[in-house]
């Protein structure tokens, strides 16, 4: 654990400069509206350790793969997200000397991210080395309702300097990504052009050909009072922008307010984007800088109405969730189907910015829950437009009759991951998207989304399942060879029970969907049937395997196997490692790895989180209470995963650590990791280890069952969800919970197994 923030309820505060820590901080303090992200990078040029990142969603591209990694079946390319040109670049200068906060001394430096309102701010006095003192503020956000707009206020105050003060303000297209395979430059810069008012830079992607324009105005200030400037243009291969400035005095204060569009050939036509982006950044400087922030501010608030968790008596706590859920809403919005959600939103470059099985195994809940019904099912038919491309994916690995394996990684449905282990044997992948389907049905009852489009999912990967399957002739069973499970410390496995369990559990499910969609529209269905070839000599077999798929287990110790050789291993549990060594996939080799009894995450685990109700309290816990000492929770979704079981069996002490541990993950650094990036997805599991742990929520049968707990630390917590058309305050405290039915119809819930409904606009106390 790795401290240096402020705890603070509403915003995250680095009090001190911190160098060593930057990485770290342009990672936590990111800001971003769900079509723009960017990296907490200082605006002025800055001589220290940086990792500069700006990215636009949807944006990406394609590198070749690392020569001699090619093997049938892998894609030649690893896609990656891409450094877009800087927005937010602002080089300041006194006289000749460029303010850098590398080299000059730097004082009362703070940092705040207010998660409130959403917008990040700065302040430090600087000396140079001549000795002249400066006093900075600097306050920027992406707007949340003008999602193609950056602002910027970047204020100095002089203490003793007299001279002129110059900014800078630029989009600079001279960018590169950390991490490349051959460290490729990615855009053509196809034009810069400065007008009096405005200037833009145009670029093009090297390859699939993505457009992007970015174009600023600004509005210059001297104490308070708008100045009329001449500006000086800048107008180069890859940079375009302004100089302006002004002389102080002792005491003057200059600020330049920088407004940027940035617009891409996703949403606009090519040969408009020149003409839009200037329209638009001029069109956000009329508007002017405070009625852009009202708007702004008006939707976080809307969003916090919907999705607040509120913790009484535990500030760490409370900080901590407000910054998972802050970096959710900001990362995603769900407006365009065509957008996933990365591992690490836009706050890095690791996992290469695409989509993973995260989405759908933590995510999608949280959406469901605190968002419109649209966004979580927009996260469906992401993989929905996907599905031709998972047949073709299959096809490379030799399955027929339009069996379908979605990718590993991805941003347009095509496989971008090129590790074996993953690529060809983590396969789970598509038993978590059926039960992404599900968990969407169960919660919503859309059953019109069933029918529509996601049965054709569903047989496809049922028909990837049936063939992934073979007969052992020892066991007489179906087996599933040669994978790699949830815990990807174990790769190239016999009979993973997670994986071999949700194949059975996904070829069940999709026999009750084809006989609900029958009986909902038996001539949709027939339609469906012969568009897909579908015989029910299919279904007979898929039963088979159901009734006949191998499980393994040790019954004399009450367990699931994880795998078939996991009882094969020196059981070293997590604890008797040296903390030096740990995280151990930074200390051990890979061999070393594979061969311990170490586990990166849920396994088992998240299969008895993902169908608890198949499986007695007694089974859960033995399982959690065997397996949980050997995990190490090197994977940002294991602690989240973890706490909930926990709470399920009530073990609160052990899920309020686990709570702290996947809240804090990245404020803490857990895994010395944070400075390539946040674990986006994984503050989704955050969420639900208040909601569905401490909360107990579960939805049964079209109702919301509740079974609350609290941690002993807590006076109280609350949280909210949208249910169908209904949104739900739930506090629960020591001796009591209540439950309000702020907006919505009448609702029948479930409490500790009592029946009680809540009228509208009313709520209900209940004893413990």
């Amino acid at each position: 654990m790795n401290r240096y923030l402020q705890v603070d309820p509403w915003c995250i505060i680095e009090d001190g400069f911190h160098p060593a820590k930057q990485l770290a901080s342009e990672s936590i303090f990111s800001i971003g509206n769900g079509h723009v992200g960017q990296r907490a990078n200082f605006e002025e040029f800055y001589s220290g350790e940086t990792m500069l990142g700006s990215y636009v969603a949807g944006i990406y591209f394609p590198e070749r793969a690392e020569s001699g990694n090619w093997k049938n079946g892998y894609s030649d390319s690893n896609d990656l997200i891409i450094n877009a040109p800087n927005w937010t670049a602002i080089s300041v200068r006194l006289n000749d000397d460029r303010l850098d906060l590398g080299s000059w001394d730097v004082q009362n430096f703070k940092r705040v991210l207010n998660m409130r309102e959403g917008f990040l701010e700065r302040s430090f006095e600087a000396v140079s080395f001549k000795g002249v003192r400066i006093q900075v503020s600097v306050k920027r956000f992406l707007s949340m309702a003008e999602t193609e707009v950056g602002a910027i206020s970047y204020s100095v105050k002089s203490i003793n300097y007299e001279g002129r003060i110059s900014f800078l303000p630029l989009i600079d297209g001279d960018v590169r990504n950390q991490y490349t395979n051959y460290n490729e430059l990615f855009w053509n810069v196809l034009q810069t052009k400065t007008e009096q008012d405005v200037s833009h830079l145009w670029a093009q992607t090297r390859r699939m050909d993505f457009h992007i324009c970015e174009a600023l105005t600004y509005v210059l200030y001297k104490n308070n009072e708008q100045l009329n400037v001449n500006p000086t243009k800048i107008e180069k291969e890859k940079v375009a922008g302004f100089s302006v400035g002004c002389d102080v005095r002792m005491g003057d204060s200059v600020c330049l307010n920088k407004y940027v569009a940035i617009i891409n050939s996703l949403n606009h036509p090519r040969e408009e984007l020149t003409e839009r982006a200037c329209n638009l950044a001029k069109a956000t400087k009329k508007k002017g800088w405070n009625k852009l922030f009202e708007e702004h501010t008006a939707i976080w608030a809307e969003k916090w109405l919907q999705s607040d968790v509120i913790i009484d008596s535990d500030m760490a706590a409370q900080q901590a969730i407000r910054f998972n859920i802050f970096q959710l809403n900001q990362t995603y919005n769900g407006n365009d189907a065509r957008l996933n959600i990365s591992p690490k939103g836009f706050t890095g470059e690791k996992s290469a910015g695409a989509t993973r099985w995260d989405t759908e195994a933590v995510c999608i809940p949280f959406y469901l829950c605190t968002s419109a019904p649209n966004v979580a099912k927009n996260l469906l038919l992401y993989r929905y437009r996907h599905l031709p491309k998972a047949i073709q994916n299959a096809e490379k690995l030799g399955f027929l009759n339009g069996a379908a394996l979605f990718p590993v990684s991805t941003f347009n449905g095509d496989e971008s991951h090129n590790e074996w282990e993953l690529t060809f044997e983590e396969i789970h992948r598509n038993g978590i998207i059926v039960y992404a389907i599900y968990n969407y049905i169960c919660y919503t009852d859309d059953q019109h989304y069933l029918a529509e489009y996601g049965l054709k999912v569903l047989i496809a990967i049922a028909r990837f399942w049936s063939q992934r399957v073979n007969i052992s002739f020892e066991k007489k069973k179906y087996v599933i060879l040669g994978v790699t499970g949830p815990n990807t410390y174990e790769n190239n496995v016999n009979n993973n029970w997670f994986t071999n369990f949700i194949a059975q559990w996904s070829l069940q499910y999709t026999i009750d969907s084809i006989e609900k969609v029958k009986k909902m529209n038996f001539r949709a269905f027939e339609d469906l049937s012969q568009e897909l070839h579908f015989s029910n000599e299919e279904l007979f077999q898929w039963k088979d395997i159901i009734e006949n798929m191998y499980l393994p287990e040790n019954k004399s110790i009450g367990i699931f196997l994880q795998q078939d050789g996991f009882l094969d291993k020196a059981l070293t549990k997590a604890f008797e490692i040296a903390e030096s060594e740990l995280p151990i996939n930074q200390h051990w080799t890979w061999d070393r790895i594979l061969r311990s009894s170490l586990i990166k995450q849920a396994d088992v685990v998240q299969g008895l989180y993902f169908f608890e109700e198949k499986f007695n309290i007694e089974t859960i816990k033995n399982n959690f209470e065997f397996y949980e000492p050997f995990t190490v929770h090197e994977s940002s979704l294991s602690p989240g995963i973890h706490s909930i079981v926990a709470s399920a069996i009530g073990n609160k002490q052990k899920a309020y650590e686990l709570y702290l541990r996947t809240s804090r993950l990245d404020l803490d650094d857990y895994n010395n990791e944070v400075s390539d990036g946040l674990h986006i997805t994984s503050m989704a599991g955050a969420w639900l280890t208040i909601v569905q742990g401490f909360g107990g929520m579960r939805v049964k049968n079209d109702k919301l069952f509740f079974h609350p707990q609290i941690p002993d630390r807590w006076n109280a917590f609350a949280f909210n969800v949208l249910f169908r058309g209904n949104l739900l305050n739930i506090r629960v405290e020591k001796k009591r919970t209540i439950i309000q039915n702020i907006k919505g119809d009448t609702i029948v819930l479930v409490v500790n197994e009592q029946l009680y409904e809540i009228l509208p606009e009313s709520q209900r106390e209940i004893k413990s």
